[in-house]
């Protein structure tokens, strides 16, 4: 395959368990992958930011290319939210509803989306699974959301979920052979390091249960936190 613009794909690239899993998948059918990491400003980012390096460089190969970030500021829209101030941060027993950001995959996906456009890339991939519970991640969002932007911008660029249909235990398993313990999830990090509370440390909690191998992040806290499954 050779390395040229209309066979590289995009992907929105948060250094997360599920992008991270994605991307080793793009890589391992063959793709040329080009990573976009779209900066908020949000209170996790600094940690999640010296994840994603970490792990691109982890993993890098020639078909792998360069980080490209985009920027866009949402302190002005989230005003006092807690996803800006780090106060009040969902815990562990809060519904998934509780971290829900108004707006933020229209907002990833038209920045990345023209940014592909501009470049002459025609695929950008998103980690959204099958069972994100949010209007703005399920597939007539992705359809109606996509024809939008084509018919507004005069282009294509089809919007792609693969990771949609598998179930998270077989999603983490394709990510076994990858570098995990460097990706990050956590909406309220401590020194550093997952704070082991928050409601995205839970789901990173459940989702390793499902390697015997066990979970290799290091938490803040040791205490385990609970979640529903």
């Amino acid at each position: 395959m050779s390395d040229s613009n209309a066979e590289i794909v995009g992907l929105l690239f948060s250094g997360g368990l599920d992008s991270s899993i994605l991307l080793g998948e793009l890589l391992r059918q063959g793709n040329c992958v080009q990573p976009i990491y779209v900066q908020c400003g949000l209170f996790w980012e600094a940690e999640e930011f010296k994840a994603t390096t970490e792990f691109l460089r982890a993993v890098a190969c020639a078909k792998l290319r360069e980080l490209v970030v985009l920027q866009l500021p949402t302190g002005d829209l989230y005003g006092q939210h807690w996803s800006i101030t780090g106060r009040g941060v969902p815990d562990a027993d809060s519904p998934d509803e509780a971290v829900y950001l108004p707006g933020r995959n229209p907002l990833l996906l038209l920045k990345a989306r023209i940014w592909c456009q501009l470049n002459g890339i025609g695929t950008l991939a998103i980690g959204c699974l099958g069972n994100n519970p949010f209007a703005d991640a399920t597939e007539e969002f992705f359809a109606a959301f996509g024809t939008l932007l084509d018919n507004a911008i005069g282009g294509k660029v089809t919007l792609t979920r693969s990771l949609a249909d598998l179930a998270k235990s077989e999603i983490m398993q394709r990510g076994r052979a990858l570098p995990l313990e460097k990706t990050f999830s956590c909406i309220r990090p401590e020194n550093g390091l997952h704070c082991g509370q928050c409601n995205k440390c839970a789901e990173r909690r459940a989702a390793f249960r499902f390697f015997e191998s066990g979970d290799p992040t290091q938490y803040a806290t040791n205490e385990a936190a609970t979640v529903s499954e």
